[in-house]
């Protein structure tokens, strides 16, 4: 895991994918995390569960994309 990379993911805009779209996994797909998301679609996001627990994890800036590098807020280090 590299922590100095630098994240292109928009963290606003994955938190906004998460607690609207998350249940369809769309934060998955946006991240990169395409069989996540598609296991994602096919459980309706864990009956909402999965969804519940990555919106916490985004919100905590620990979300990582499919590289391993978290997204974090543009103003955290």
């Amino acid at each position: 895991m590299n922590q100095t990379a630098v994240n292109d993911k928009n963290f606003v805009l994955v938190a906004t994918f998460c607690f609207l779209l998350g249940a369809f996994g769309v934060h998955q797909f946006y991240c990169g995390k395409i069989i996540s998301g598609v296991l994602m679609v096919f459980t309706i996001g864990g009956l909402g569960i999965w969804a519940l627990v990555d919106f916490v994890i985004v919100c905590f800036g620990e979300f990582t994309d499919s590289q391993g590098i978290k997204i974090k807020y543009a103003g955290s280090n």
